[in-house]
């Protein structure tokens, strides 16, 4: 089968297309042949190796000196062909969507557990778009952030992949939502159902007045004294990654995330948590159902054919994305 693979850490060009070995299923997987995938900051990160402490803190994927799996992109949607012996969800022929390592190919196995239906109303290349971007908004407001109706709510980088399902699902919730994006972007957020849009360009939403109960931040482009001085007695700051970094970092965008868990234990007034978004068939039955309600709709950046994911990637790199960029097989 074709797909897309790379035997060193560096730039886009380290990616090429190759024939290998079409995999088996295992007795709890399925066998999908891949309709679409979804590009993710987490295919740069392992693309590069940045920053460097990733390596260690991602056993089966990366290694110190090069990547351990071979096929980057964990986004798919496509069709079942086959399947193992304790399968008993999935059938061939079934349309699906779902998260596993090596999505990058005309075909990938995924443990039936982070498998689900696709959602009846989308295109094979938009519920690509679903799983892990999605899943980080819904674990973090609904799980980590426990966002209920009448919550403020604001999200840093709202119009990004994950940031344009978390506007939506923290709608879903109930929440009062403010969106932070930049000028070309406020049509798009509002439209998406946020109530209230801060232009990063014009205004920095650390230094107003307003204060939050919840701060999504999907950006990484704030000092954590800022974020913190945001919220409300008791509000909860949630961190989820970071952008891209220029490479050979030690920790990159990590440099949040540990002050901040560093402080947690120490801070009485407020909640200091990360987002770790572990895939799961019951949070992809969720997605599923808010896409057949007309309540989470994906938004597509670009798309790419699967020989194309070297230009994908330098595309994220290099732009600030709307939504997803996806890849067509």
């Amino acid at each position: 089968m074709k797909a897309i693979i790379q035997d060193r850490y560096g730039s886009p060009d380290v990616l090429r297309p190759a024939e290998v070995d079409r995999p088996e299923p295992g007795d709890d997987e399925v066998l999908v042949r891949v309709h679409a995938a979804a590009v993710n900051a987490r295919d740069w990160h392992f693309m590069r190796g940045d920053p460097y402490l990733a390596r260690l803190m991602a056993p089966g994927e990366m290694r110190l000196r090069r990547p351990e799996a071979a096929i980057r992109g964990t986004d798919f949607a496509g069709e079942v062909t086959a399947v193992g012996r304790g399968v008993t969800a999935f059938r061939p022929g079934d349309e699906v969507f779902g998260e596993a390592a090596g999505a990058f190919a005309e075909y990938v196995c995924a443990p039936q557990d982070v498998v689900d239906t696709r959602p009846a109303g989308l295109t094979f290349e938009q519920a690509a778009a679903l799983p892990l971007a999605a899943n980080t908004a819904l674990v973090g407001l609904r799980d980590r952030g426990g966002v209920r109706p009448g919550r403020q709510v604001v999200i840093n980088g709202a119009s990004g992949g994950v940031g344009t399902f978390a506007v939506q699902i923290a709608k879903w919730l109930g929440a009062e939502v403010t969106a932070v994006c930049s000028t070309r972007n406020v049509d798009l957020v509002t439209s998406l159902g946020a109530d209230h849009v801060i232009d990063y360009t014009q205004d920095d939403f650390t230094r107003d007045r307003d204060r939050y109960d919840v701060v999504f931040d999907l950006v990484g482009n704030q000092p954590l004294t800022r974020l913190r001085r945001t919220l409300t007695q008791g509000g909860t700051l949630l961190l989820a990654g970071g952008g891209t970094s220029e490479g050979g970092s030690l920790i990159g965008p990590m440099g949040l995330v540990i002050r901040a868990m560093l402080l947690a234990p120490l801070v009485r007034t407020h909640r200091l948590l990360t987002v770790d978004a572990r895939p799961s068939r019951e949070n992809l039955a969720t997605l599923r159902e808010l896409a057949d309600a007309g309540t989470l709709r994906p938004v597509l950046d670009r798309t790419y054919k699967l020989a194309e994911v070297p230009d994908a990637i330098r595309y994220m790199e290099d732009e600030h994305t709307r939504g997803k960029v996806v890849i067509t097989m």
